[in-house]
C-alpha cells in the first residue's frame, strides 16, 4: 500500500518518464555525453552528479529493475520491506533519462551499448555500475529449495525470501541453525525467545579467516566464544538436500566433504560479476570491469569507468565502499570529459570500505577500513572494534537517511570529511 501511494504521488513523473523511454526506442540509436549502466547505489550516485553538471537528457541510466532495496536491514529484522525499498522512479535524477532495459553487451570500440532486446544506446562516455550477479545454480539444490515450503533454507539475497528470513529466524524453535553469513543477531534473538539452550549455532565460511581486518575478527572471534557459535573456516556449501534437510559442505583444506543436517539454512549465494562483462571484453581475467583501482578509470578504454560491485577494485563491496568511490569517479570523469584530465594529479581512492557487524539487537561493531592495506580507517574518536549500541542507532536510523537523502542524490562521498573534522576535537 505505501508503495503504491508513492506511486500514485509520482504519476506525472513516472509518465514522462515512460515518454522518454517510448522516445528513446523510436529513434534509429539514441546518443548520449554519458551512459550509466545501473541504477542502484553506484550508478544513481554518480548520476545524480553528472546530470545536474551536464545538464538535461545529457545522461542516460540502464536499469531493468522498478525497486531500490536495502534488503540487508530487512532480514536482520531492522527495518520492514516497504521502509527499505523505494520505486526507481522516485530515484531516477531529474535530469537524466531512464531507459528501462538490461544491458546484454558493450562495444567499447565503437561507444555502443547493446540492450536486451537488440537496441542500441550510443555514449561519449561510460559508467558501469551494474552491481553483482547472483548465481543461485552453482550450489547443487539451492534453487530447488530456497523458500521452498518446511524446507527452512533461506537467504536475504532473494527477494522471495527476504522478507520470510527474519520469520524463520523468530520463530526457530531449536535445532541446528546453520549460517554461511555472520550470525550473530540470529543467536541473539534465539537467546531472546528462549530457544538458545536447544539450539547449535554453526557458522561455515569459505574464508579463511572469520574478517579480514585483524583488529574486527578478534572481536567477532571472541563474541563467537563467549556465545558458543561454532566457527568453521574454509568450508564452503556445495550441496543441498532440502528433503531431508541436509547440507554438504566442502573442507577446502582437505576436499573432503561433511553433511550437517539443518533446522535452519541461511545461504550466501555465490557471486560474481554480470557475465556481459567478460563477453564485453572489458573485464579482468576475473570478469571484473578492469579500472585502476585508484583512478577508477579503464585500464585501456580512458572513456570508460566503473565502480561498486562491478569493477575491478579489490576492496570490500558496500555501499561505504561506493559512498569514497563515488567522488573520486565523478571528479576524475568530469575532467576527462572538460579535456584537464591528469592521472598523476587525479582523485585517488584509498580502497575504504566499511562493514556494520550487528552481534545483537542494539549492538553493533562498525568495522572501517582500507581494502587496499586492511588498516582500521574509523571515524570516531573511540575504539570501534567495541560493540556499541551508539553504532546501531547509527546504522538503524541514521545511515539509511544519509543513504536515501544524500548519497543517491550525489552528495554524500564517504565520512571523510566527518572524519577529520572530528580529528581536531580535542
Amino acid at each position: 500500500m505505501i508503495l503504491a501511494q508513492k506511486y500514485f504521488k509520482n504519476i506525472t513523473r513516472g509518465s514522462n518518464l515512460l515518454f522518454k523511454r517510448l522516445a528513446s526506442t523510436q529513434a534509429t540509436t539514441p546518443s548520449y555525453k554519458v551512459v550509466v549502466i545501473g541504477g542502484g547505489t553506484g550508478g544513481l550516485a554518480v548520476s545524480s552528479t553528472i546530470s545536474q553538471v551536464l545538464g538535461k537528457s545529457s545522461v542516460a541510466i540502464i536499469e531493468p529493475s522498478s525497486y531500490q532495496p536495502l534488503w540487508t536491514f530487512v532480514g536482520a529484522g531492522l527495518k520492514n520491506f516497504e521502509e527499505s525499498a523505494k520505486l526507481t522512479e522516485e530515484l531516477i535524477p531529474e535530469n537524466a533519462d531512464w531507459i528501462k532495459n538490461k544491458a546484454a553487451k558493450v562495444d567499447p570500440e565503437n561507444n555502443t551499448v547493446v540492450l536486451q532486446d537488440g537496441q542500441q544506446v550510443k555514449y561519449d562516455y561510460l559508467v558501469v555500475a551494474t552491481g553483482i550477479q547472483v548465481n543461485w545454480d552453482k550450489i547443487k539444490g539451492l534453487p530447488e529449495s530456497i523458500g521452498k515450503p518446511n524446507s527452512n533454507v533461506t537467504s536475504i539475497y532473494s527477494d522471495n525470501t527476504v522478507k520470510s528470513t527474519w520469520d524463520l529466524i523468530k520463530n526457530f524453535s531449536g535445532g541446528n541453525a546453520i549460517f554461511t553469513m555472520p550470525t550473530y543477531l540470529a543467536e541473539d534473538r534465539f537467546t531472546k525467545n528462549f530457544v538458545r539452550n536447544r539450539t547449535k549455532v554453526i557458522y561455515n565460511t569459505a574464508m579463511a579467516k572469520i574478517f579480514s581486518v585483524e583488529k574486527y575478527a578478534n572481536s567477532l572471534n571472541r563474541i563467537a566464544k563467549e556465545r558458543d557459535i561454532q566457527v568453521n573456516l574454509k568450508t564452503e556449501l556445495t550441496e543441498i538436500h532440502s528433503e531431508k534437510n541436509e547440507a554438504v559442505f566442502k573442507d577446502l583444506n582437505t576436499g573432503e566433504s561433511k553433511v550437517y543436517n539443518y533446522n535452519l539454512l541461511h545461504v550466501v549465494p555465490p557471486m560474481g560479476p554480470p557475465s556481459f562483462i567478460a563477453e564485453s571484453k572489458i573485464g579482468n581475467a576475473a570478469g571484473w570491469v578492469d579500472v585502476d583501482q585508484y583512478t577508477l578509470q579503464h585500464v585501456k578504454y580512458p572513456n570508460i569507468f566503473s565502480l561498486g560491485d562491478s569493477s575491478s577494485a579489490p576492496t570490500s563491496k558496500t555501499a561505504a565502499a561506493i559512498s569514497s568511490q563515488s567522488g573520486v569517479l565523478k571528479k576524475n570523469l568530469l575532467d576527462v570529459i572538460n579535456g584537464t584530465f591528469n592521472p598523476s594529479l587525479a582523485a585517488k581512492y584509498d580502497g575504504y570500505a566499511s562493514c556494520p557487524l550487528l552481534v545483537g539487537k542494539d549492538k553493533l561493531v562498525l568495522a572501517e577500513f582500507s581494502g587496499y592495506t586492511l588498516e582500521p580507517m574509523e571515524t570516531f574518536p573511540f575504539d570501534q572494534s567495541v560493540e556499541r549500541k551508539s553504532m546501531y542507532y547509527l546504522t538503524k536510523e541514521i545511515i539509511p537517511e544519509i543513504y536515501w537523502s544524500r548519497l543517491l542524490k550525489g552528495t554524500w562521498t564517504g565520512p571523510h570529511g566527518v572524519r577529520q573534522l572530528l580529528s581536531y576535537m580535542p
